[in-house]
């Protein structure tokens, strides 16, 4: 159990800098160009996309085989890409991965409520 708690801890942390990349397109606008120009833009969506990947290199290989909708091993990758990817990344991939983490998220909570009954 204290491995999953851990792994549910982990994909929370990887929704929440989802949210915050949400948070900066919505402060900075949903274009590559200004994407570009703002190095706070830049610096935001990198950190939070290097946090993912580092997390992403923390869960458990249970949880990767049993949650395996999702490339772990590339999203731990994520932590070097440039900055056409990047954008691309927060854009499409990120909304992906805290859909998925969401789902699995609310999965292990009613499990976990299950075996309290």
């Amino acid at each position: 159990m204290k491995g999953v708690e851990r792994d549910l801890r982990i994909i929370q942390k990887i929704i929440t800098y989802g949210k915050e990349i949400d948070e900066a397109v919505a402060l900075f606008g949903n274009d590559y160009e200004t994407f570009n120009k703002i190095s706070a833009y830049k610096n935001s969506v990198s950190m939070c996309v290097m946090q993912i990947g580092e997390l992403a290199g923390h869960l458990t290989s249970d949880f990767k085989e049993r949650y395996n909708g999702m490339p772990w091993k590339q999203i731990k990758g994520m932590r070097n890409i440039d900055l056409v990817e990047l954008w691309y990344t927060a854009q499409e991939d990120i909304p992906a991965l805290c859909d998925y983490c969401q789902n699995i998220a609310i999965e292990i909570n009613q499990n976990q409520i299950g075996e309290q009954e």
